[in-house]
């Protein structure tokens, strides 16, 4: 092990209770033990999730968040004693890793509950809003301090939570922990002062507008979280730990109106003067530690980061309001290891918090510790797989059933959470299969196959392995990207999977394979409009080709909104123009990533035209015409096309072995969890 990692394995304690290390997994929805937006019950693919990572020398283990009211079927978590029995019976395994188990529990949603189209259906419909009632009663689960507008949709405002209301969860949170206890949980995280929650709205001065004891000072705004800690203290014992999922400063301007990194705002939420207070009151009422980020759902990038996001951006803030508090503090967000370990060993932080690396590879801290770090499958921070909620302009949550059910999966590991689907399974017979193109989805084919016991053989005509991800992972903001296509190269060589460069086939009957994948990727789609081939397409932009000073971008989807951005970050006059009414309006893309994204054109300006139709591209402008008709010359040096792509398979190909965008364009997920299944087939 690199020792300049080893103050991140040393000892600590919450409370009374002694941590190994200071690794700590943070709760992703998903991973829960009791199940996710389902009927409760003890849940045996989050268990064998929260098992893999404990074995992988994980110090505190934290499950998804347990919600204490399921906004499905309007249960109460403490009411299903069955499942707590289920887990007593499990812990002594768990316990057998040597890491500690903290249950997140949460007090819900409120205006941050992702609405969906069907959700608004159900709400703006009388007689279906109230037959539903029984099993999603949204005008419940989605109170709030005060009445305030949803995070998602327009159509379904919050109400205000009466007291009767908050007195219930109270109670279920200290029974709940009681029922933990004795199940032989080693302490509980309140979810959460943080990321805009419910807890979180009432502690907000933006959002909480009560006049009575729960609203008005700072001391009422926070009595809802130090209730819930000193109710389960009573009934639990005042040396069992809790924990509290805290942001320390929300970075938010108003309603749907996240701060950026390094923005001159002023914060509508919790600002630091407050919070160096209220870490105070909150470590007063009971709570034995902090586990800190920033933002709200307002300002969702910072608790969810994209790759566009600062890494370590939330631990200067953590670190500055350790000082404020004697409990211990936990810091996450983008946080690297080293980072970390150093702010550890300075004092400036007791434990390291991670999440979603833990999906793309649940041994990571074990490869870590042996100084195998380049076997390290690296997140992305794509969220394509584990937080794929989508909103833009007029559409709420744009989200497919399966993905809002089974959040926790993973765009890089077609296996994480989908174990019953995705696995490797020993081929009956040994097969020789020639894999024509080697981008990802060729590259993870062979990986599949080769670990199946076949023998896969890549012909890329290029010089090298990639594809259209090395273009696709050539912005400078896109290290991460850059480390996945590195991780697929080292798994070729590692697994001695033959590949043959700069090998063009036409003709996949001449190879002698007994089967045959295709991966041969998908075209730049053109336009038919004069002087489109003036344009540079844009991935010959990223592969190297040089632009002018002034540049506009036809199409303001993810790929051209990411190309802009990195040309803006050049200090280029960046124009993008766009047929839809909002910039990435496209299902997949987490709100996470597209408000960062938007929003940050917005700060600086850049001029965006939506609802626009190209017209034509001259030498140095393009002419678009608007939503109301009117024509507009642009100028511009230089032209970037990111209008779309369409599947280019190699013609004679059996269908059912096509992978990847020549079947259909997709994104990275749907490229390695389709080439997985291709291969368990084959």
């Amino acid at each position: 092990m690199d020792t300049r990692l080893k103050p991140l394995f040393t000892p600590w304690k919450i409370g009374n209770c002694e941590i190994k290390n200071r690794i700590v997994l943070t709760s992703m929805g998903g991973t829960d033990l009791f199940g996710w937006m389902e009927k409760n019950h003890f849940d045996k693919e989050g268990a064998r999730f929260i098992m893999e990572v404990a074995k992988n020398n994980v110090g505190l283990v934290l499950p998804g968040c347990q919600p204490i009211y399921n906004p499905m079927f309007g249960q109460w978590l403490h009411k299903n004693k069955k499942m707590y029995r289920d887990l007593a019976a499990w812990m002594p395994e768990f316990h057998k890793t040597g890491a500690k188990l903290f249950i997140q529990l949460t007090a819900g949603f409120g205006r941050s509950f992702t609405i969906s189209s069907m959700m608004e259906m159900l709400y703006t419909t009388p007689v279906i809003r109230t037959l539903s009632k029984p099993f999603m009663n949204l005008d419940k689960i989605t109170a709030s301090a005060s009445p305030s507008p949803n995070r998602w949709s327009d159509k379904v405002p919050s109400r205000e939570m009466t007291r009767k209301e908050i007195d219930q969860m109270i109670y279920s949170f200290a029974e709940s922990s009681r029922l933990l206890k004795e199940a032989g949980v080693d302490g509980v995280e309140i979810h959460a002062v943080h990321e805009g929650y419910l807890l979180d709205q009432f502690t907000l001065p933006y959002v909480n507008k009560r006049t009575d004891e729960y609203g008005g000072s700072m001391e009422n705004r926070y009595r809802f979280a130090t209730e819930i800690v000193k109710a389960i203290k009573a009934k639990c014992g005042s040396d069992f730990p809790v924990s509290l999922r805290y942001s320390v400063i929300s970075k938010t301007k108003g309603f749907r109106m996240g701060a950026l990194p390094g923005e001159d705002y002023k914060e509508v939420g919790r600002d630091m003067a407050e919070s160096e207070k209220a870490v105070r009151l909150l470590q007063d009422a009971g709570y034995d530690m902090l586990n800190c980020d920033n933002g709200t759902y307002d300002a969702w990038y910072w608790a969810h980061p994209p790759i566009y996001m600062p890494e370590n951006c939330n631990l200067e803030d953590a670190e500055h309001i350790r000082n404020f508090t004697d409990i211990p503090v936990v810091a996450a967000g983008r946080l690297d290891p080293f980072v970390a370990a150093k702010a550890i060993e300075e004092g400036k932080l007791d434990g390291a918090g991670f999440a979603r690396q833990f999906l793309a590879d649940q041994e990571w801290v074990t490869k870590l510790m042996d100084g195998r770090g380049d076997d390290i499958r690296p997140c992305i921070l794509c969220h394509n797989g584990c937080f794929n909620m989508c909103h833009y302009k007029g559409v709420p949550n744009d989200q497919d059933l399966m993905d809002s059910l089974h959040l926790a999966r993973c765009a890089v590991n077609a296996e994480t959470m989908q174990w019953n689907k995705h696995y490797i399974k020993p081929a009956a017979k040994k097969k020789t299969v020639a894999i024509i193109g080697g981008g990802i989805g060729g590259m993870e084919c062979a990986r599949v196959l080769k670990l199946r016991g076949h023998n896969p053989v890549i012909y890329e005509k290029a010089d090298k392995l990639g594809g259209t991800f090395i273009p696709a992972s050539a912005e400078s903001y896109k290290g991460k990207l850059r480390d996945l296509l590195a991780w697929y190269r080292r798994e070729m060589t590692r697994l001695g999977i033959e590949v043959h460069l700069n090998t063009e086939i036409t003709d996949t009957h001449s190879l002698g394979a007994d089967d045959v994948v295709i991966a041969t990727g998908a075209k730049p789609r053109k336009l038919n409009i004069p002087g489109f081939d003036k344009t540079i397409e844009a991935c010959e932009y990223l592969n190297g080709k040089e632009t002018g000073n002034r540049v506009a971008i036809i199409g303001g989807g993810l790929t051209g909104c990411e190309i802009a951005y990195e040309l803006a970050l050049e200090g280029k006059d960046v124009t993008i123009i766009e047929m839809k009414d909002d910039l990435i309006a496209q299902k997949g893309v987490c709100l996470a990533n597209s408000s960062y994204l938007r929003e940050w054109f917005a700060l600086h300006k850049t001029p965006v035209y939506l609802e626009a139709t190209l017209k034509e591209v001259r030498d140095a402008s393009v002419v678009i015409a608007q939503k109301d008709g009117e024509e507009k010359e642009i100028p511009a040096d230089s032209i970037i096309s990111s209008v779309g792509y369409i599947p280019a398979p190699l013609s004679g190909a059996d269908k059912s072995h096509l992978v990847g965008d020549c079947l259909s364009v997709g994104n990275l997920r749907s490229v390695i969890w389709r080439a997985y299944e291709v291969t368990m087939k084959i």
